[in-house]
């Protein structure tokens, strides 16, 4: 099955650390990063959507941050 996680946090440094462990869990990047403005706490957010092959069938209970 295919699983979809999509990374999100402010821009720091800390959003490329959360990106980098997933990739080294073996997820592969999926599209082009976003950045936005987020008003309601005037901060800049950056997100990341990312994606990983593994055996079995897809349940709404995965947890996804274990894989």
């Amino acid at each position: 099955m295919k699983l979809y996680r999509f990374l999100s946090a402010d821009d720091t440094s800390d959003f490329c650390h959360k990106v980098t462990e997933a990739l080294n869990k073996g997820w592969e990047l999926y599209g082009d990063p976003t950045y936005a403005f987020d008003a309601a706490n005037g901060v800049m957010r950056c997100g990341q959507a990312v994606v990983k092959e593994v055996d079995g069938t897809y349940d709404a209970d995965v947890k996804l941050g274990e894989h």
